[in-house]
């Protein structure tokens, strides 16, 4: 029995589980299954967990924290290979969970299987299942019963590539009886009819590596670990440097083209090179090569070796797609298709996720396109997935992502053994593919509307009849045909990747839909996020005055979230007894509306590039936090005409007029500060009360300024969110940096609270600008307590002078409007009974107090 517990121990199990497990049950495999599905959980380990040492150290301090694949000698695979004098485990691969953590302080990866404890849970004992059976044993002739020995080499080894492990699958997963000369397969000793094909003619659909749905478990558990190794490293190692130290002895470089090799990581080409030749200077350095005077030609080198090793991770995942199972499969679906192993969705969950949720969490459209050979094929896979009725739901499920991770300080045992490594992972469900391809969706719809350009404003659609409805719903999803009759090569490059996406998501949602049914993807649609229109419902939140600050918080910035980007209507209604001419531009709502409607007929590729990538990034990218978020409104057919509301300190909405000229983006936008009581109040030293904004990247202030191609509109943004609307405004001056809490600086922010309260919270409350009146008023409705707190502390610390109406000017005593009372009070009141009613659900809207109800 001892020998039996020692090898549930090697497999992870406590020895006390090992004991109760085999008391129960007297096969070995059928405890480990039990023990895996977590029937022993509840016995404590005591002090038996000492008493059956583990043969393998490193497997004994990792035993508590994860379930480890069995290994075993194969003397036959050492005589074929040849031996060195490192560890023989390294050779195969860990079949049933992920990669173990070579060292805790270094390593990102958890070595804890993620799923062990989802419902699915027979999901680990179907891995260690399929393993077991293909190591261990032997495989009987289904003619005669003569039987063939198994070894971990024959189907676990790891190879220097994946088409060198698929090549020598093909050679031994045909086995001919010596006693009846019948030929079966090796992996589920089924009979294999028909003859050989040679390699040089072998196509997908005649190929003996899908005879059987254990062949599909096994290919794609190792080629995944494969996968998933290269893009590890790729990370690890995104430059591709040349003096890189290895850690482990060198293994030997020339086998066989059979002949299994580790799966190491320094010994791919990009990974390990020779040291650099003495004499030559090394490159250091991110991003450029390292010299003193910064060029581009370290940018084009890291860009090169980019595109290098995306595809050869694309090259990987293009040749482990073929055995994804796939009822559409040039040539007819095959036997491995229609009978997928269980363990194909364990595989592509635990390994294929982490490196599409990488993917597709990129905010970058650009990058996206410009690495190309990996999106394309990540693509191909999606839709591979969704079309299999047995993967399909892998589309919609949460991928389990490390929240936390506690590592509990190690004891030794009384007896000298070595100490447990024990950790604590807490694992959260995060977005399911198809949720993360939908933000991509949403920055390509946005991509493609700014490369169309100036669009004339199209006329009104009459109501559709019933049949055009039907129609219109049987191609609910799939985005509308866009010609562009003069497009440049990028341009052109940039629209094919987008429409590649759209693409891509209106084909999973078709494979959902007939796999999984029209109610499934009506749950999985409701959950995606969504870019709101002027033609959506209104963006009002009501919440209840007992809501807790938690709830309130959490509703808040879910409904910033989903509205702080949406186009919209910024025309001048014509009046009715002028009707606008076909050829004259319409009229907008909008500071620069001269400038825009001289640009109404203009066609600048250029410009409607660097638009296209702007807005691609503004969709998913604008910053949200409870005290301060940006929210930006895009004219519908002038993607160049922008509106942005910026929620200062204290929950003061200010907005600002942006237009993205001819020259855009060579130059930076035109930016219009709009919240100054007509002219009158100055918040800031850098915006002034005609509306100029004083920042370096726009040109008007001392300080790095805009670089062309690279600097961008979300930069403009967050600048005047963080640097120009601060706490303490007086610091903006030059010359005042350095008198924080001097009475000067107090004097002056008094000033500018009693001018906040007067325009930026009452008059945009009483007045809201458009588009903006249903963002002002839930944002004050949702935030009123807070702003009720915050405005009594103002009232308090007010200095009772009046207002000045050049901020900058405050605490010199000039420019004020009165001599009398400031207002500061009746402001506030004022302000307070007007939150009051929101929060009854009532509106504010108008020019005086009487018209709100």
């Amino acid at each position: 029995m001892e020998t039996e517990i020692r090898q549930l121990v090697d497999m992870g199990a406590t020895v006390a589980q090992a004991r109760a497990a085999l008391k129960r049950y007297s096969d070995v495999m059928e405890a480990a299954e039990r023990i895996f599905d977590g029937a022993f959980d509840d016995i404590p380990d005591g002090a038996a967990a000492s008493s059956v040492p583990s043969a393998d150290p490193i497997r004994q301090r990792s035993a508590a924290t994860r379930l480890v694949t069995p290994e075993e000698d194969d003397n036959a695979f050492d005589d074929a290979v040849g031996s060195d004098d490192e560890s023989e485990d390294d050779a195969f691969v860990n079949y049933d969970s992920d990669y173990e953590i070579q060292d805790d302080t270094n390593s990102a990866q958890v070595d804890i299987d993620p799923y062990a404890g989802c419902p699915e849970g027979g999901e680990q004992g179907f891995l260690f299942s399929l393993y077991s059976q293909l190591i261990e044993g032997h495989c009987p002739c289904p003619s005669c019963g003569y039987s063939i020995p198994r070894a971990k080499s024959h189907f676990f080894a790891i190879f220097s590539s994946f088409e060198v492990y698929i090549s020598y699958l093909r050679e031994i997963v045909r086995k001919k009886c010596k006693k009846c000369s019948k030929v079966f397969c090796f992996a589920c000793g089924e009979p294999i009819n028909g003859p050989k094909v040679p390699e040089s003619t072998k196509a997908s659909n005649d190929n003996d590596l899908f005879h059987c749905s254990n062949l599909q478990g096994i290919i794609l558990g190792v080629g995944l670990a494969m996968l998933e190794q290269l893009y590890h490293d790729q990370l690890q190692n995104p430059l591709g440097h040349e003096n890189k130290v290895r850690t482990s002895k060198r293994r030997k470089t020339d086998p066989v083209i059979n002949a299994p090799m580790i799966l190491d990581p320094d010994d791919d080409d990009d990974s390990y090179l020779s040291p650099p030749t003495q004499g030559k200077k090394s490159k250091l350095g991110v991003g450029y090569a390292g010299d003193q005077k910064e060029d581009t030609t370290g940018q084009a080198e890291a860009h090169a070796i980019q595109i290098a090793k995306d595809e050869k991770l694309g090259e990987l995942m293009a040749q482990l797609r073929v055995f994804l199972p796939s009822l559409r499969r040039l040539g007819g679906a095959l036997t491995s298709d229609y009978l997928v192993h269980p363990t194909a969705l364990a595989h592509l969950r635990r390994r294929f996720n982490n490196i599409c949720s990488s993917l597709l969490r990129n905010d970058s459209l650009t990058d996206m396109s410009e690495r190309s050979s990996v999106y394309f094929e990540l693509f191909e896979w999606l839709e591979t997935i969704s079309n299999h009725e047995a993967l399909a739901s892998m589309m919609a499920m949460p991928i389990m992502v490390v929240s936390s991770v506690r590592t509990h300080t190690p004891k030794r045992g009384t007896d000298g053994t070595l100490p447990l490594r024990e950790r604590t992972v807490i694992y959260e469900g995060s977005s399911g593919p198809r949720e993360l391809l939908e933000s991509i969706v949403i920055q390509a719809n946005a991509a493609i509307k700014g490369l169309e350009g100036v669009r004339p404003i199209e006329a009104a659609v009459d109501e559709m009849t019933e049949e055009q409805k039907r129609l219109n719903n049987d191609t609910k999803g799939k985005s509308k045909e866009v010609h562009m009759a003069h497009i440049s090569e990028e341009n052109q490059k940039l629209f094919e990747f987008c429409q590649r996406i759209l693409s891509t998501a209106v084909a999973i949602d078709r494979s959902l839909r007939e796999t999984k049914g029209e109610k499934f993807l009506e749950r999985v649609q409701e959950s995606l996020p969504k870019i709101h229109s002027s033609h959506s419902a209104s963006n009002e939140v009501f919440i209840g005055s007992e809501a807790s600050e938690e709830t309130v918080r959490k509703t808040y910035m879910e409904w910033a979230t989903r509205v702080r980007f949406e186009y919209c209507d910024l025309t001048v209604p014509t009046p009715p007894d002028k009707p606008p001419t076909q050829d004259e531009p319409p009229n907008y709502k909008f500071y620069y509306n001269n400038d825009a409607r001289m640009l109404a007929s203009s066609d600048i590729p250029k410009r409607s590039l660097a638009i296209a990538k702007e807005l691609a990034v503004l969709t998913t990218n604008l910053p949200v936090a409870w005290d301060s978020s940006i929210f930006l409104r895009v004219d519908e057919t002038r993607v160049d005409i922008i509106k942005a509301l910026i929620i200062g300190p204290e929950g003061t909405p200010f907005l600002f007029d942006i237009f993205l000229g001819h020259n855009y983006n060579q130059l930076p936008p035109s930016v219009k500060y709009m919240t100054t009581n007509g002219g009158k109040f100055r918040f800031n030293p850098n915006l002034y009360a005609d509306g100029k904004v004083c920042l370096s990247l726009l040109g008007t202030w001392a300080g790095p300024g805009w670089v062309s191609g690279k600097s961008t509109l979300l930069q403009v943004l967050i600048s005047i969110q963080s640097m120009i609307l601060c706490e303490e405004p007086y610091l903006n001056e030059p010359g005042w940096a350095t008198s924080s809490g001097t009475p000067q600086s107090n004097a002056y922010s008094a000033n500018i609270r009693r001018m906040v309260v007067k325009t930026a919270m009452l008059g945009n409350l009483k007045n809201p600008p458009d588009p903006f009146g249903d963002i002002i008023r839930t944002h004050f409705r949702l935030k009123a307590q807070s702003i009720s707190a915050q405005l009594d502390q103002w009232l308090a610390h007010d200095d009772g002078l009046p207002t000045a109406n050049d901020g900058a000017s405050a605490s010199c005593g000039r420019g004020y409007l009165g001599s009398s009372a400031n207002g500061l009070q009746a402001d506030i009141e004022e302000l307070t009974r007007l939150l009051k009613q929101l929060q009854d659900g009532g509106s504010c809207s108008g020019t005086v107090p009487s018209q709100c109800s």
